[in-house]
């Protein structure tokens, strides 16, 4: 599982990517990810949305997530 961190995600994580070895328990769907991604970096919380892509297609907080799966974190723009 590879996880790709986009904007102020990837400042909060300090990568742009984090990749899940076999070994690892993975979290089973995008609710628990972002439960997972809040307890390992708290500054989430202060983001008031975070969209999630799996396999290039936007997701919501019950889709499962399997190993080989790529995801996208999101989160909020601003612009002008």
């Amino acid at each position: 599982m590879n996880v790709l961190f986009f904007g102020i995600a990837k400042d909060i994580v300090g990568s742009s990517e984090i990749l899940f070895s076999d070994e690892e328990a993975k979290p089973a769907t995008v609710a628990a990810l972002k439960k997972d991604l809040i307890k390992n970096y708290p500054e989430f919380l202060k983001l008031k949305t975070l969209a999630v892509a799996v396999n290039s297609e936007y997701a919501n907080d019950d889709v499962t997530l399997s190993g080989n799966d790529e995801i996208a974190i999101i989160p909020p723009v601003s612009g002008g």
